[in-house]
């Protein structure tokens, strides 16, 4: 079975989970989860030249004041 590689940056939104320990790469705090707010983040997995490299999170306000540097998510 063939799998096609992607090799473009690009982000999606997702529900923040309990636990999370993840760093805002724009703001730099912590994304926390909460029952009440039922945060969002964004994850974005970072490729240079063709090659995966990383991957950042970001609150989902961070991500739209950075100008979704990883395009839209949808």
């Amino acid at each position: 079975m063939a799998t096609l590689s992607q090799t473009k940056s690009r982000a999606v939104a997702r529900s923040v989970e309990a636990g999370c320990i993840a760093d805002c790469a724009e703001c730099t705090t912590q994304i926390r989860y909460s029952a009440k707010l039922k945060p969002r983040q964004i994850i974005a997995n970072v490729y240079e030249n063709g090659k995966w490299q990383r991957v950042e999170h970001y609150h989902e306000e961070c991500y739209l004041l950075a100008n979704s540097p990883y395009g839209n998510t949808v």
